[in-house]
């Protein structure tokens, strides 16, 4: 399971926050079920191919599997360490989990049929698929179609940003159960603050569509281009007062 093997190798215990937790808890069992069947529904495809064209054609849906791949794990990662470092099992971490559980089955669909096409259009192609009749249609009809797909996204993304958010302010109102010190209290609050600034631009791409309709849903897509640049500074702040902190520690 790879959940055991982060915990054996203490994968994401990076810095002075002590570990709460280091047994998998019945909530993170069933977390883990879900984003494993999350992870199924976007495989490039269930059937083996009989035909070299059939396999040109799952292979061509690679980019959008890796990449959506990726953001879920990246959803699950930061999952993991939140429970490694809090070990909470209160009901309100329960419901929220709950709430990220559903959030990522919902957008499983929306997020690969983005990628999709996105990557359809990066790689030369019109943002066209075939069907399973073998004929060949666009993937979106119109550009107004493009404005709600990314409000979909943009929802989707804010939720399970607020849902961070959320669960970091949690446990720091419970830090003096938890015992957090000064270090674990600093990361905490810059764990709230980085969710806090992907909620941001989550607003601003959706802003620019509902406001500007979906002549700006090219740009509403680049806001989140913004999300590297946004974490380094916010990153570099932060580092830099962790350290003048870790001296006073």
């Amino acid at each position: 399971m790879i959940r055991e093997k982060l915990i054996e190798k203490r994968v994401g215990a990076a810095g002075k926050f002590r570990w709460r937790s280091e047994e998998i808890s019945r909530i993170e069992g069933l977390s883990d079920a879900v984003f494993g069947f999350a992870i199924t529904l976007l495989v490039v495809s269930l059937e083996v191919p009989k035909t070299f064209n059939e396999l040109a054609h799952a292979m061509s849906g690679f980019g959008a599997f890796a990449i959506s791949f990726a953001l879920l794990f990246l959803v699950w990662y930061n999952q993991h360490k939140f429970f490694r470092r809090y070990g909470l099992q209160d009901t309100v971490t329960i419901i929220l989990n709950a709430v990220l559980l559903f959030v990522v089955l919902f957008y499983v669909y929306p997020l690969k049929f983005l990628f999709t096409f996105l990557v359809s259009k990066f790689t030369g192609g019109h943002g066209e698929v075939r069907l399973a009749n073998g004929n060949i249609e666009s993937m979106l009809e119109s550009e107004t179609q493009m404005g709600t797909l990314m409000l979909v996204f943009g929802v989707g993304y804010l939720a399970i940003f607020v849902v961070f958010v959320l669960l970091h302010m949690h446990a720091y109102r419970r830090r003096e159960q938890l015992e957090l010190n000064k270090l674990e209290r600093f990361d905490t609050i810059s764990s709230i603050q980085e969710s806090g600034l992907n909620c941001l631009i989550a607003l601003v791409s959706i802003s620019l569509v509902w406001f500007g309709g979906y002549r700006l849903a090219g740009l509403a897509g680049l806001a989140y281009m913004l999300t590297g640049l946004v974490m380094a500074i916010h990153g570099f702040i932060m580092g830099s007062r962790r350290k003048r902190l870790e001296k006073e520690f």
